[in-house]
């Protein structure tokens, strides 16, 4: 028998409010749903119409990343099936489209919010680039990710791209650039390679795109490869780090000012300005030399994996030779 829930909210049964969110966190489930209701408006707008994985946490369980929705989702959380190419099956995806469906994926311990960078209708088409600012190892290192950040925006400039940019909730910053329609998953790709590449020459000593970690020499990583079928946490989605930190849009002019520890799921919802939404620029085309000069650029999870294997090769016989 089911227990009786300590709340409906919008035909929604919630339960355990009262419980701690997750080690860490400060905030309880009642917090995350309280969150999540008060930024639905402004956080659906990047969730509407694309497959969406969440991250969810138990208490005392790791998290873990959920794609296809459980047998109990119910009839009114629209759903879409995608085929998975690596696992050679359907996924059932849920769509959240609207509050109840958020509320609901709240009461399911639902922290994290990763939608796909293609929308149902052109699953052929990404609908941004996407740079994500990784920094270093260390404390206060968040002010190298914005440095960073701001290359790239110099590197959008120079080909006459904008973009928007939002703290990643962990310890890094995105940078979204909109773009139309008419430049292929692997065409806007390359151009997130090229963008990358150009951002990393303006600054050699605080930037690289250098995808092995030991090739980084504590400079921040300028990740290309948020591209094709990838996610990307979500405008306001709350992330499972300490204090239940959020990804949260901040202006150009206001992204030096901050840290990721100024926005949590208790504080946010006294920040909201103008909606990520708005911030956003209108879709881009895409300059064609620039895509043409990504193509020339190796995909870094590629050339990572050829390294490792050449790696474990030259180990595998080195200890060959010495037996």
């Amino acid at each position: 028998m089911a227990s009786k829930p300590d709340e409906v909210r919008d035909g929604v049964p919630l339960t355990n409010l009262d419980q701690p969110l997750f080690d860490g966190a400060e905030a309880t489930k009642r917090e995350l749903v309280d969150y999540l209701d008060a930024v639905h408006e402004v956080m659906l707008p990047g969730l509407a119409e694309r497959p969406l994985s969440v991250v969810r946490i138990r208490p005392g369980q790791p998290s873990f990343m959920q794609k296809n929705v459980p047998k109990y989702t119910p009839e009114w959380v629209r759903t879409v099936p995608v085929w998975a190419e690596a696992s050679k099956r359907e996924v059932s995806y849920a769509v959240a489209d609207d509050r109840r469906t958020l509320l609901w994926f709240a009461n399911q311990r639902a922290v994290e919010y990763h939608p796909t960078l293609t929308r149902l209708d052109r699953p052929d088409r990404v609908t941004h680039l996407v740079l994500d600012l990784d920094p270093p190892e260390g404390d206060e290192t968040f002010a190298l990710a914005v440095q960073a950040a701001l290359l790239v925006r110099q590197a959008l400039a120079d080909l006459g791209l904008d973009g928007a940019v939002k703290t990643s909730g962990a310890k890094g910053v995105h940078v979204y650039v909109p773009i139309d329609d008419t430049a292929s998953i692997e065409d806007a790709a390359a151009a997130t390679r090229a963008i990358a590449a150009r951002a990393a020459r303006i600054d050699p000593k605080l930037a690289t795109t250098a995808y092995v970690k030991e090739e980084r020499h504590g400079k921040v990583f300028v990740d290309s490869t948020r591209a094709g079928g990838a996610t990307v946490v979500a405008a306001y989605s709350p992330r499972i780090r300490p204090l239940a930190t959020v990804s949260f849009p901040v202006g150009w002019a206001d992204i030096e000012q901050v840290t990721p520890q100024d926005f949590t799921i208790r504080t946010a919802p006294g920040l909201l300005a103008t909606p990520w939404a708005e911030q956003l620029p209108a879709p881009q085309p895409l300059p064609t030399d620039l895509i043409a000069e990504g193509h020339e650029i190796p995909i870094a999870r590629v050339v990572a994996m050829h390294e490792g294997k050449r790696r474990k090769a030259a180990a595998r016989k080195a200890a060959e030779d010495e037996s």
